[in-house]
């Protein structure tokens, strides 16, 4: 699928994130692969999935584009931190590679170009992980096929937000013409349509939907206070 043919596809749609955290009782393949099954019968457009084993089981489960990654390590560069992380992820099935755009070096040295040349030449998309607008005017200029402010609010210096960061959404939007994909802390339906309203192509969704337990501390927590 060219990145012109997902773009249409993904226009306007909810991109489901399924992933657990080390350690939790989700982060195991099978469990994965259900959960993307849900988010396929409520009418989610795309999954967006972590490590090559878990990516090539739900590309074989659904029907639908998958956006792969590898987490390594939870330090610095660390998602899709290098080429042959990426080229794993390609050659599990992901229709698109997301990866760390950010201005940090990356583990290996190598460059986020040299990422977008290989995955490319593998035959896949690639998915800028951003967190400013000056990264991801960069990753356009790059090859990168979309723009995703993934990592805004969770690079070291910068401030932390309780929600998605909408007015870097806008930004972006303004500034590049690859797609623009809304991702981290959406909470919300409502506040999934107004990162659309702000010039998002598509949104990501995964604590809010794929994350019980994430959402269950939020519950106790909650009825916790005085």
């Amino acid at each position: 699928m060219s990145a012109q043919e997902l773009a249409t596809t993904l226009q306007g749609k909810l991109i489901v994130s399924c992933q657990a955290p080390p350690g939790d009782p989700m982060r195991e393949t099978s469990t994965l692969v259900r959960l993307a099954r849900s988010a396929v019968a409520g009418g989610g457009a795309a999954i967006r999935a972590n490590e090559p084993e878990v990516v090539a089981a739900i590309v074989a489960a659904v029907d639908l584009p998958v956006i792969g990654l590898w987490k390594d390590g939870d330090v610095g560069v660390y998602i899709t931190p290098t080429v042959r992380h990426a080229l794993a992820v390609a050659e599990a099935g992901a229709a698109v590679v997301a990866a760390d755009a950010t201005d940090r070096p990356r583990p290996d040295g190598s460059t986020f170009a040299e990422l977008v040349e290989a995955v490319h030449a593998a035959g896949a998309l690639v998915m800028a992980d951003v967190s400013t607008l000056a990264e991801g005017v960069t990753a356009a200029g790059l090859g990168a096929d979309f723009v995703s402010t993934t990592l805004s609010g969770y690079v070291p210096g910068q401030p932390k937000q309780t929600g998605p960061d909408l007015d870097l959404v806008a930004r972006l939007a303004a500034a590049i013409d690859v797609p623009v994909v809304a991702e981290g802390r959406v909470n919300t339906p409502e506040e999934a349509a107004e990162a659309l309203a702000r010039g998002a192509h598509s949104v990501v969704v995964g604590t809010a939907i794929t994350a019980p337990t994430a959402l269950t501390s939020r519950f106790v927590a909650g009825i916790a206070r005085p």
